[in-house]
């Protein structure tokens, strides 16, 4: 039996999403905040990726065992409790730099608290849309979410900035605190609809079996495993670029905040352009040729941010652009295969070990990163991680058949599995 979401639910959701948009703009701010603050106090690539290492870390742990208890508890309360504990770790940071203990390894073991608390939000939040969501909405709303994602990403590091050159830390900490208020509301106010008894396991189902059962499912539908490995290699090899961009702008070229945050809204202008394309456009087909031609350009942006020549901001903001742009399509396209491929009683689970699976060796990959470049350089490492990319996904469309799946036109898969 399934859920069938309603015009009704559907303005629920919108209500509940405007006000998590704000929660995301108040973490933006906070997060570029923390970057800037451990770049320029210890001027280290390494503890750069020890910091993306720890922040990072918990959700890959916890992620997997947070989805399968979003499908049992109350989806509307982990989130609640989510946001609560979150909004908490950033007043923590408040009082420690009001009280002058700034120290490296507290913010980061801080920082890497609000990773545990977005393992649960994530999960939640996503297992919500498919069924508060018409199905034939589904593409156009991730590419929605994608273009005011991209607002307000790009709002946040120009917010911060600013608040940089004006205020100081413990003050601009606040604005989490507020936001958080402001998006708790709607969230207790909206009404969510629970899976019905008959859509979730029984209550002495063991967790095994439940974690199990997600990877089942997974299985089932097909050439998603091997997307999966793609969006697994493609995060290992892209984070570097996400980990080490703090120092290559600060540092190698010697930029100010200012020029920090211009690259950082100019990266995030990309994914606001980009999601404005998509979801001009009800359906999208040739999904996967999307995924993976959107991969390739990307990687070229990569290329041409690590080959500027000094202080050219400029370039290397065209670089963080051409990448960001293709983001909306290549995750708006494996969002839709899987909100439209799985069933919404198994979507906590699955999403859940999706995410896993996708960055299963992205924390290795950004503890490496930054002895790496201390070794061989930063550009170097830069090139390297481009062009296997280019070369992993190329051998891929080449040599395998999933270009080729038409997940629009599915049978039903699941009609013999039991859910």
């Amino acid at each position: 039996m399934s859920i069938e979401p309603t015009r009704k639910t559907f303005k629920h959701f919108l209500f509940l999403w405007s006000g998590q948009l704000f929660s995301l703009l108040g973490s933006s701010v906070v997060q570029f905040v923390i970057v800037y603050w451990i770049t320029i106090v210890t001027k280290s690539m390494t503890f750069l990726s020890i910091a993306s290492f720890f922040a990072f870390l918990p959700q890959f742990i916890i992620m997997p065992i947070a989805g399968v208890f979003v499908d049992r508890w109350n989806r509307k309360i982990v989130m609640a409790l989510a946001d609560f504990f979150q909004a908490l770790t950033t007043l923590g940071l408040i009082f420690m730099f009001i009280f002058k203990f700034e120290n490296v390894w507290i913010v980061i073991l801080i920082n890497g608290l609000r990773g545990i608390f977005q393992a649960f939000h994530w999960p939640a939040m996503n297992a919500i849309i498919p069924i508060m969501v018409p199905k034939e909405n589904l593409s156009r709303y991730n590419g929605l979410n994608y273009l005011f994602t991209g607002v307000v990403n790009t709002l946040g590091p120009l917010i911060a900035s600013i608040l940089l050159a004006n205020f100081f830390i413990e003050q601009i900490l606040w604005v989490d605190i507020i936001t958080f208020l402001i998006a708790i509301t709607p969230l207790l106010i909206i009404f969510i609809p629970k899976v019905e008894k008959k859509m979730v396991l029984e209550e002495k189902t063991s967790f095994w079996k439940d974690f199990k059962l997600g990877i089942k499912v997974l299985k089932v539908v097909p050439g998603l495993l091997l997307l999966l490995f793609v969006a697994t290699m493609i995060n290992f090899f892209g984070t570097p670029f996400n980990t080490q961009m703090p120092y290559y702008v600060l540092v190698y070229h010697y930029g100010t905040k200012i020029d920090y945050g211009m690259i950082a809204s100019f990266m995030q202008l990309g994914f606001f352009i980009g999601s404005v394309i998509v979801i001009t456009k009800k359906v999208w087909k040739h999904k996967t040729k999307i995924i993976l031609g959107g991969i390739i350009l990307g990687e070229i942006g990569h290329l041409a941010l690590a080959l500027a020549p000094i202080g050219a901001f400029p370039i290397i903001g065209f670089g963080g652009f051409l990448f960001a742009f293709i983001v909306p399509f290549v995750n708006t396209m494996f969002l839709t295969i899987l909100q439209s491929t799985i069933p919404p009683e198994t979507q906590g689970r699955a999403m859940s070990i999706v995410i896993s699976i996708a960055t299963a060796i992205t924390p290795i990959a950004m503890i490496i990163s930054g002895p790496i470049a201390e070794i061989i350089g930063i550009v170097p490492l830069f090139l390297a991680a481009s062009s296997i990319d280019i070369a992993f996904v190329v051998s891929i469309w080449l040599f395998s058949k999933v270009s080729k799946i038409d997940y629009d036109n599915l049978p039903d898969l699941f009609h013999d599995i039991e859910i």
